[in-house]
């Protein structure tokens, strides 16, 4: 063994301890620590690649004295540039566990590591309202969770076509329409990276002063189509005003018009919890792929978010992996992936669900009893925030953008259950 990595491995306790001390340090001073470092370090002398190791003792020194004073305090309360930090102690523990024992859970047959994943997921499609056929799947964020729901979209795209446009290629599908109200800007970037092209990203007519989309003008840019299937994307939670599009009345346009439902609910699929703002994501549950980001509402560490669809066998197509040194695929659970999510059956066959695994990084933190904390912490955040509008709005240097906007109730009874459950 290398002598250093032997050292360090005798010291582990040790060295753990002197390690914790730095996150300790780091999350005692955030409430006073700059939220921003702009430019540190950048027009520094890059340090040249060191001939040898120096082992963790050293590597932590050296992290200290470079580069610890540059970053910036966006974990802390006062950061409130982007949705991301602000994990919880659990949320912490739980990345440095899963680095700790640093499980593979794309297979059953050594551990329960996939079985504690496909719990977690269910108990996520729980929380947000979604069906029995909603299967899941943990990603690094939510860009690639959209990709990964548009990537489904674009095989059912084929499959209405009669192309398999994962064994034939994005060329062979031709255009495809993707419409959306104000969609988000990772929806472009996913659709680069599939092979669609920004261009066929189209922009439907919003409601007046809103950017949730007008239901009427998607009817009329899908009814303009001549029946070609297309992509909608809904959203729930923009990213600039947290605007809901009426998703139940966007579903409700399948019975007229061939279309893949996929509603981007990273911003606000999390209002499902809230009694007073479940009818905001009223219809979730009808959607054919959600995406919603974790690293915001559930407060783990950046990145993690879950992607849901209903159509594992189209998943399965786009992501399965086959090679000889995976072995024999073992028995499918219709929820979940077989031992070898890589030996996956075609989509004639049984359905099992395919992981993007070389795009999941981190599982989130479970707690036994995490629905009513999380609904308080949702409906909470919700209560301050026409106070911080109004603290934000009152300096002459600050403008506010766009006025808020209460929560609205939809028709009676529309209320959805979920909230209910979670009381």
């Amino acid at each position: 063994m290398d002598p250093l990595l032997a050292g360090d491995l005798a010291r582990l306790p040790e060295l753990l301890g002197m390690t914790r001390e730095y996150a300790s340090r780091f999350l005692a001073g955030l409430a006073e620590r700059p939220v921003v470092r702009a430019g540190w370090g950048v027009d520094g002398e890059a340090e040249a690649l060191p001939a040898e190791g120096r082992g963790l003792e050293a590597a932590l020194a050296a992290f200290g004295a470079r580069w610890e004073a540059g970053l910036s305090g966006a974990a802390g309360p006062r950061y409130l540039g982007f949705v991301t930090g602000g994990a919880t102690p659990a949320g912490l523990a739980g990345d440095w566990l899963t680095a700790a024992y640093d499980q593979n859970a794309a297979s059953g047959g050594d551990s329960c590591a996939a079985a504690l994943e496909k719990e977690t997921l269910g108990w996520l499609r729980e929380l947000f309202g979604l069906s029995e056929a909603h299967s899941g799947a943990f990603v690094s964020g939510a860009t690639v969770s959209n990709t990964v729901g548009l990537a489904v979209a674009r095989e059912w795209v084929g499959s209405r076509l009669g192309v398999r446009v994962s064994e034939a290629g994005a060329a062979a599908l031709g255009p495809v329409d993707v419409l959306s109200g104000t969609p988000h800007s990772s929806i472009g970037k996913a659709l680069s990276m599939l092979g669609m092209g920004r261009e066929r990203l189209r922009t439907v007519a919003t409601l007046p002063g809103r950017e949730a989309v007008d239901v009427d003008a998607l009817a009329a840019a899908l009814a303009a189509l001549d029946g070609r299937p297309a992509i909608v994307v809904a959203n729930a939670g923009t990213v600039n005003t947290v605007d809901f599009d009426d998703l139940r009345a966007i579903a409700a346009l399948r019975d007229r018009f061939p279309f893949w439902l996929h509603v981007d609910a990273a911003f606000g699929g999390f209002a499902a919890l809230s009694p007073a703002h479940a009818h905001l994501t009223d219809g979730l549950d009808l959607a054919d792929s959600v995406c919603v980001d974790l690293h915001k509402w559930l407060n783990v560490p950046y990145d993690s978010a879950v992607q849901f669809t209903r159509r594992r066998d189209l998943q399965t197509a786009v992501f399965h992996n086959s090679s000889p040194y995976l072995g024999a695929p073992g028995p499918v659970d219709p929820g979940f992936p077989p031992s070898h999510p890589g030996e996956l059956p075609p989509p004639a066959g049984p359905a099992g669900l395919a992981h993007p695994q070389c795009l999941r990084r981190r599982r989130p933190p479970r707690d036994r009893h995490p629905q009513r904390g999380l609904r308080r912490r949702v409906g909470r955040a919700a209560r301050r925030a026409p106070g911080l509008r109004t603290a934000r709005a009152s300096p002459p240097q600050r403008r506010l953008l766009h006025p808020h906007r209460p929560s609205r109730r939809g028709a009676a009874g529309r209320v959805h259950h979920r909230a209910d459950r979670l009381r």
